[in-house]
């Protein structure tokens, strides 16, 4: 019994063309997912250095000690990041109060600014979440969805070497090569 000792090299390249049509889309639909996932994440890197920023410049301007008036004037009406909101409804919520208030509603006048301040921070607080479910969900599901190509296409390769009606490493090699890529994408996603 003589073994043969010639080898085939195929590229990266060849084996992803030589997959089954599955797991090339299970692949792509990875690709995808990976490059949405990267996405969202300098998005919100962008998001959080802005915010870290303008905060920095905010807190700066309102312990200087000036009126805080002025600097409502200044931000109230379009905050640019989340301080300058909380600190815009607390103002606002403080001028909707009339002046002639009977000495008694001194703690529901408390109560409606930390109201309108805690509000303010929920809704802040959601808008800087946005889009981490989708975080979380490609991340878990990604490495499942590539193992599903990787079975896929072993599966394929195991009806091929059963068509083939001969089990030889030659004929097996080829397609179980093509699907350990999945798994590959997958964990990458």
């Amino acid at each position: 019994m003589e073994l043969s000792t010639s080898v085939s090299t195929a590229s990266i390249y060849e084996i992803l063309i030589g997959a089954p049509l599955v797991v090339k889309f299970v692949m792509g639909l990875l690709v995808f997912l990976s490059v949405w996932t990267w996405a969202i994440i300098v998005s919100k890197m962008l998001l959080i250095r802005r915010a870290t920023r303008n905060a920095a410049a905010f807190e700066s301007s309102f312990w200087s000690g000036g009126n805080l008036d002025k600097l409502y004037e200044q931000v109230g009406q379009a905050p640019t990041d989340p301080m300058q909101a909380v600190f815009a409804a607390g103002m606002r919520e403080w001028r909707r109060t009339p002046a002639d208030l009977p000495s008694g509603s001194a703690l529901s006048i408390a109560q409606r600014i930390d109201r309108a301040m805690m509000l303010t921070v929920a809704r802040e607080l959601s808008r800087m979440e946005r889009q981490m479910i989708v975080l979380a969900s490609i991340g878990t599901a990604a490495p499942f969805i590539g193992l599903f190509g990787t079975v896929w296409g072993v599966m394929n390769a195991f009806l091929g070497i059963a068509a083939a009606g001969n089990t030889t490493l030659a004929v097996g090699a080829p397609g179980i090569a093509g699907a350990p890529p999945a798994s590959a994408f997958g964990a990458g996603a």
